[in-house]
């Protein structure tokens, strides 16, 4: 039950960090969502990944944060009517996919794989390229703020 607990939080977090206008507010509900991850990875087993998982987003939310502040403008306040549509929204999105069950046909796959040995196995590439992607965003963020530093000069 705690695991569909942390699934829909992180489902809403997630659509929040996408609605929210203030860089700092979304950047805000960003980190939740990644350290819900962790958490989940964590509770599933695989500590390894959680660990990086934690690691990696604390750098590049601080990059995020640090970039926000410095390069963002205040937008206008937004009612708080439409941050309860975006969690009614979140959701609606997750709570579908948690509480429906989906029958599968039996594979000639062993299930005698551990979460976490599936995870760094069979999925190793897509933890590799998230920490890619956020490399590549920290590196953009830095960019950013260098030629914004030289067309003030």
């Amino acid at each position: 039950m705690i695991l569909e607990f942390l699934a829909v939080i992180l489902v809403i977090s997630a659509c929040l960090a996408i609605y929210l206008d203030e860089a700092e507010y979304s950047v805000a509900a960003l980190a939740c969502m990644f350290i819900l991850m962790a958490i989940t990875y964590a509770l599933n087993g695989a500590i390894f990944v959680a660990v990086f998982q934690f690691a990696v987003s604390i750098g590049t939310l601080s990059v995020l944060f640090l970039s926000s502040e410095m390069l963002s403008e205040k937008p206008d306040k937004k009612p708080v009517k439409n941050i309860f549509l975006v969690i009614i929204a979140g959701l609606l999105l997750s709570v579908p996919a948690i509480f429906l069950s989906v029958t599968t046909s039996p594979a000639n796959v062993s299930l005698d794989v551990s979460f976490a040995q599936a995870l760094w196995n069979l999925r190793a590439i897509d933890v590799v390229s998230q920490g890619l992607v956020m490399m590549t965003v920290a590196i953009g963020a830095a960019i950013i703020l260098y030629e914004r530093k030289e067309s003030k000069s």
